[in-house]
């Protein structure tokens, strides 16, 4: 991860709704190749980031959480291969099942429970670490692991980005 604030913004949501606004704005950047790990507790909104995430894609079926099926695919724009680790115990387990292969190369990587990756995760990605839950706002870190998903912070709807004194 690349340290400071140059390479992470903090966003704001109130609602479910704003959550995938801010992945639909997020989406328009999106390159093939690129890999956006998602981590929050349950409930916390991973999903509804990524409904909204392929929305700004173009997909138009609807998105769900693959927890049974570990990972969905969805045409648009780009592909989107959307992976949900909460039922897998590990890195181990995860890439054994072969849950990464080449053909995410093509299009885009969201990881929900990215964290049970650990160290098998590339620096090179874009995490999106969000806090809250239930009906409480969401506050959302953004953090560009490389100088190459920097775009992604630079997309952000400037009505959600916190302020200093929010933070």
């Amino acid at each position: 991860m690349i340290e400071g604030r140059a390479f992470e913004r903090v966003v704001e949501t109130g609602n479910a709704a704003a959550t995938q606004a801010l992945g639909a704005a997020l989406a328009v950047v999106a390159r093939p190749g690129d890999l956006i790990s998602l981590v929050g507790e349950l409930g916390a909104g991973k999903t509804q980031f990524a409904k909204g995430f392929g929305a700004g894609l173009g997909v138009t079926e609807t998105i769900v959480s693959p927890s049974f099926v570990l990972m969905a695919e969805y045409s648009g724009r780009l592909p989107l291969f959307h992976i949900d680790l909460y039922r897998l115990s590990g890195a181990a387990e995860a890439l054994a099942g072969g849950l990464v292969d080449e053909r995410q190369g093509e299009g885009v990587t969201l990881i929900e429970w990215a964290e049970r990756l650990a160290d098998a995760m590339p620096a090179g990605r874009l995490d999106v670490l969000i806090d809250g839950s239930g009906d409480d706002p969401r506050r959302i870190a953004l953090r560009a692991g490389s100088a190459g998903y920097v775009r992604y912070l630079e997309a952000l709807p400037e009505e959600l980005v916190a302020t200093e004194a929010q933070r």
